[in-house]
């Protein structure tokens, strides 16, 4: 990945982690853990993590309804040249290195 990805990759992190603490409620913790650009950077994947696990449906959910004002923020407060569709998934990558820590901790 080139210099100017990464720092694409840093700045919508950073951006979504803001946004999602702003706007999602209280009661369960969405983090945002990598995010992903196609090659031609029309579209954007974030991968998030969340607690607890029985609110996974209901936070994504809440994301894909609000990925268009998402949107809307990132032109306002980011400079990207071609600004991308946002789409929001589990990070099934994180879950698995979560339960191979339970798992190692019962050893």
């Amino acid at each position: 990945m080139s210099a100017r990805d990464e720092r694409a990759v840093s700045i919508l992190l950073e951006s979504a982690g803001r946004y999602i603490s702003r706007e999602a409620g209280r009661d369960t913790l969405i983090t945002p853990t990598r995010a992903n650009f196609s090659k031609d950077r029309k579209n954007a994947t974030i991968f998030v993590s969340v607690f607890p696990d029985a609110e996974e449906g209901h936070a994504i959910s809440f994301l894909m309804r609000h990925k268009d004002i998402f949107r809307n923020e990132l032109k306002k407060t980011t400079r990207f040249s071609r600004l991308p569709f946002i789409r929001f998934e589990i990070d099934q990558g994180e879950k698995s290195r979560q339960h191979l820590d339970d798992i190692s901790q019962d050893v």
